[in-house]
């Protein structure tokens, strides 16, 4: 009995291991392809399964040839390590924090595949003793059935929680100024433009700092001051790139017009809708990191405040939380913050005005 322990307990725990992480990636891929790659044409949203998919083949291939997949899954773990901590241990800021957290991701990668070295050695001895485990079917190929099992019903409980949502959105197509009424709020948003998630050379939206230092001279999104400088509330207010808009929102002028501005929290907040309906949305206590309280709906990626085949998922709002990071709001009603230097193709934007007739 010891020794046929001693023979399997490293292939059950690496087994048992490598499923678990596969399945955390795979639910991971998931997640963020039906949160954030839900746009565009379908090689956008099968590059969020990437990292699912590619642990699930090593599983598979390391229960399938122990020897082969346990080298595979060494030098793949151990390359992600390097390639996921390295620039921040060159910068002197990765901590042990960050590690812990993290390690079950990546580093453990490269320990599951020994195990599963170790059981390819054992493998080899008893197959050569032409020993077969005993007990029902599933009982014998137990390995299998959570290897292919495990993550296939992750993805198919995550596609029965998202998809309905999704595939319901509504989307009208208008991608001019719109007026939305909210709860005690009505204004005008930019129309498609250069005042609403106008994309930059790198393939991603201005940071905060680049918004509002649009109007320093000469103005433009170039970069105007040396790294670790940060703009202030100062400078969206006056320099910010909306009060440069023109009256119908198309144009970036040379003086600035100050009838286009940046929106706060709340004003994004309170213009969530789904379906056409107002959510009757609140944000609480002016925190961060927490998902504003709705009365009549959740909402969603839908016209008219969002364009939902366009990348960005979250809206810079004009106000900043402290001299190094700014507000962001997510469409599904989550109130964040971000350093003012951040940009990328999450991170839009959208400038306000108060309707002409008031």
């Amino acid at each position: 009995m010891k020794a046929h322990f001693k023979q399997r307990w490293p292939g059950m725990v690496g087994m048992g291991l490598m499923t678990l992480i596969t399945t955390l990636w795979v639910f991971w891929s998931m997640g963020e392809m039906y949160y954030e790659g839900w746009w565009g044409g379908w090689k956008v949203r099968l590059a969020y399964l990437i990292p699912g998919t590619v642990c699930w083949l090593l599983l598979v291939l390391a229960v399938w040839q122990p020897r082969i997949g346990g080298w595979a899954l060494v030098l793949v773990g151990t390359g992600f390590t390097v390639w996921w901590w390295g620039p921040e241990a060159l910068r002197g800021t990765l901590t042990l924090e960050r590690v812990l957290s993290q390690a079950p991701m990546c580093a453990a990668i490269a320990g599951v595949g020994v195990l599963f070295l170790l059981e390819g050695r054992w493998r080899r001895r008893r197959e050569a003793l032409s020993w077969q485990p005993a007990g029902r079917w599933v009982l014998r190929n137990l390995h299998w059935v959570a290897a292919v099992g495990a993550p296939l019903v992750v993805i198919l409980g995550s596609s029965a929680a998202n998809l309905p949502g999704i595939l319901a959105r509504v989307d009208d197509g208008d991608r001019g100024a719109r007026r939305i009424t909210g709860d005690g709020v009505d204004l005008v948003w930019a129309p498609r433009g250069p005042g609403w998630n106008w994309l930059q050379d790198f393939g991603g939206y201005p940071s905060w700092n680049k918004l509002a230092w649009y109007g320093v001279e000469p103005a433009g999104m170039e970069t105007k001051y040396e790294s670790g400088v940060f703009a202030g509330q100062a400078s969206m207010d006056t320099t910010g790139l909306c009060r440069y808009l023109s009256a119908d929102g198309l144009t970036l002028m040379e003086e600035p017009q100050n009838i286009w501005r940046m929106p706060t929290v709340e004003e994004i907040v309170a213009s969530f809708s789904l379906h056409g309906e107002n959510c009757g949305c609140k944000w609480l206590g002016g925190g961060i990191n927490e998902q504003v309280v709705c009365s009549i709906c959740q909402p969603d990626l839908e016209t008219p405040l969002w364009a939902p085949d366009e990348s960005p998922i979250y809206y810079w709002v004009g106000e900043e939380y402290d001299e190094e990071n700014a507000y962001y709001v997510s469409y599904n009603g989550w109130v964040k913050r971000q350093p003012k230097s951040w940009g990328n193709p999450r991170h839009g934007y959208r400038c306000v005005r108060v309707p002409e007739e008031k």
